[in-house]
């Protein structure tokens, strides 16, 4: 067994598996662990990527978990560390995205000293970054839905002086026609920008291509921050060495079986159209209304009593996801902070009865609902298999609800996926089964 060559620190758990993925796709093992691992045992793993719920937290806890995280990659042995955040940079004009990068690069360089990226562009899913801007398809992110997020609305797509605003070191820019000249180009930028005091480079991307030749240039750059586009462009370099083998089949998972369902979470823009799409069908729905929850009802005994005589029919979907104008009414009335910790709760007490029923295939939607979710289904460890849509693979993981039966779970993004993605997940998994329900 070999060391693992990339460490990852991932502030969200949908995140962190939309990076895994990526590595697998390329070729690396690739395990997650959820939080930092109390183990010193050394895994074996191309890469490892460690799962925080850190995005949406005070800034000191964010560097605290992230400098754990940190510390204990380093003790694996890794050669590079990636730091991943969201591909629309979700964060305060505070952070946490640049006070993270920060104690980073001071624990790998010194204080104030070191170098680093900023590139949060993953073209597949429409997040591209030209003259530092970042686009969500053909707009800017300020004028994306993203602007309207309950928790970390982005309202400059400036990501120069986005990140100016959260670090203390200074930050520049790699323009487009600099990434497209290729890695040599790429890596002079990189020492100019240095002797001009610049810490911190926005990187352009439009493409996979360019991902590929940035991904080059950062060989032996001790410290990357991006998305996870990015990550598509690493593995080579340790191909190119000998120490990772080209064309390794990393994305196996055992076989499904037991029920499936859905649990929404998230907000977006993107998930709201696939549950729309999803109760259009004619599938089952269950809607949680927070202020229900806020006032004392038991919500999540409701919503499970309605699925489970639903289960055995197929999947169920559970959601809390809703329209932009109706999450800002209930942050009205409960504040934003207690809104989304008891809709976060409920759909985790959700996901325990569901796994604790009989389900093996699970559907969650939405970052803060995975870290929920994930924390009450007690998982510390996850394996990466194959793709459902960019961004999101399904995994399995171990569960002490499910002692000895391996639960297939994917995490996905609010922003990511299909308009059909839920139904296109359970039946990758269960083409028979889904092909009875879809009928």
């Amino acid at each position: 067994m070999t060391h693992p060559l990339l460490g990852c620190i991932a502030d969200d758990f949908t995140g962190a598996t939309d990076l895994a993925n990526n590595l697998v796709r390329s070729g690396m093992r690739t395990v997650q662990t959820i939080g930092v691992p109390d183990s010193a045992e050394v895994l074996d793993a191309d890469a490892i990527v460690v799962a925080l719920k850190s995005r949406t937290i005070p800034a000191a806890e964010a560097v605290a978990q992230s400098l754990a995280a940190l510390r204990w990659l380093q003790a694996q042995g890794v050669e590079q560390v990636y730091f991943k955040y969201c591909s629309t940079f979700d964060s305060i004009p505070a952070g946490n995205i640049g006070p993270v990068t920060d104690a980073l690069l001071d624990a790998l360089h010194g204080p104030d000293q070191g170098f680093t990226i900023v590139c949060p562009a993953f073209p597949e899913n429409h997040r591209t970054v030209f003259k530092g801007h970042l686009f969500v398809g053909d707009v800017l992110l300020s004028d994306s839905g993203m602007r309207q997020h309950p928790l970390t609305p982005m309202t400059d797509a400036n990501l120069v002086r986005v990140m100016q605003g959260q670090t203390r070191r200074r930050v520049g820019l790699v323009p487009h026609e600099v990434v497209a000249r290729g890695p040599e180009a790429i890596r002079q930028r990189f020492a100019d920008l240095q002797a001009q005091g610049v810490g911190v480079a926005v990187v352009d991307a439009v493409s996979n291509a360019d991902l590929f030749l940035i991904g080059q240039a950062l060989q032996g750059m001790p410290l990357v921050t991006a998305g996870s586009g990015i990550a598509m462009g690493l593995p080579p370099n340790w191909q190119a060495s000998g120490q990772l083998q080209a064309g390794a089949q990393a994305d196996t998972l055992p076989p499904a079986s037991g029920l499936q369902a859905v649990v929404s979470g998230s907000c977006s823009v993107a998930t709201n159209s696939q549950v729309l799409h999803w109760r259009q069908q004619g599938r089952p729905a269950f809607a949680i209304d927070p202020l229900a929850v806020a006032s004392g009802q038991n919500v999540a005994a409701e919503a499970l009593a309605w699925a489970l005589p639903r289960l055995e029919q197929g999947p169920v979907l559970i959601y809390a996801t809703a329209e932009a104008a109706a999450v800002q009414a209930v942050q009205a009335r409960l504040g934003v902070a207690q809104a989304g910790a008891l809709v976060e709760h409920t759909l985790a007490q959700l996901a325990r009865g569901l796994v604790q029923a009989g389900v093996r295939q699970l559907v969650v939607a939405g970052g803060e609902t995975s870290g929920a979710v994930v924390q009450a289904l007690d998982v510390q460890r996850m394996a990466i298999g194959p793709q459902i849509d960019p961004g999101v693979p399904w995994t399995t993981v171990s569960s002490s609800l499910c002692p000895g039966e391996p639960l297939h779970l994917t995490l996905k993004s609010g922003n990511f996926g299909t308009l059909d993605f839920f139904s296109k997940a359970l039946a990758q998994l269960q083409p028979t089964a889904a092909a009875e329900v879809a009928a």
